[in-house]
């Protein structure tokens, strides 16, 4: 598959057959995301492959913070266990980080490069016929969560990679044109 390929048939997958994904494949996938470029070479990325236990273990802290919002108590509760355990059946997710700066410049190149990083993981695992879905938000920031995917406090939560193989993929979303957005300067 060519890479433009790749490209046009990157969609966000939110649902995954039961096949695991290997080792191998995770292997694959995060070299794919550390050949990202990164100013001066910092590699601020640091990956957290969450297993099913821990996996259930930041559903159920993601589930909580659903559950608040419930009508009632049991309500809430059934919300925080049946998000745990969706969680859990993911055949992978990945929790990509960076190491804190203290330094705002050094702070936005790692979160550019991090994300450049989760690109090429996406696009190595369309040509591997797997699909993710980029999960990000509040919950990053949440102590439960951060305990659960093992990150420590010198590190800040980019984003949350659900990784898998499709059982259905999604039409392409309409995009702005090239045009509405480039402007060409002589």
């Amino acid at each position: 598959m060519n890479l433009f390929d790749a490209i046009q048939q990157r969609r966000s997958i939110k649902r995954f057959t039961d096949r695991p994904v290997t080792r191998e494949e995770i292997e694959r996938l995060l070299t794919a995301a550390t050949l990202a470029p990164n100013h001066k070479l910092t590699q601020p990325w640091r990956f957290h492959v969450l297993g099913p236990e821990a996996r259930h273990a930041y559903g159920a802290a993601l589930g909580e913070r659903k559950a608040k919002k419930a009508a009632t108590p049991e309500a809430g509760r059934a919300l925080r266990d049946a998000v745990a355990n969706e969680h859990r059946a993911l055949p992978a997710m990945i929790v990509v980080a960076v190491v804190k700066s203290d330094n705002p410049e050094i702070t936005e190149e790692d979160y550019a490069a991090a994300m450049m990083g989760i690109e090429n993981l996406a696009l190595t695992a369309v040509s591997l016929g797997l699909g993710t879905h980029l999960k990000t938000g509040a919950v990053m920031a949440d102590p439960a969560a951060r305990a659960a995917a093992g990150v420590g406090d010198e590190e800040r939560i980019v984003a949350v990679v659900n990784v898998g193989e499709p059982a259905d993929v999604p039409p392409a979303r309409p995009r702005n044109s090239v045009e509405s957005c480039t402007t060409w300067l002589p």
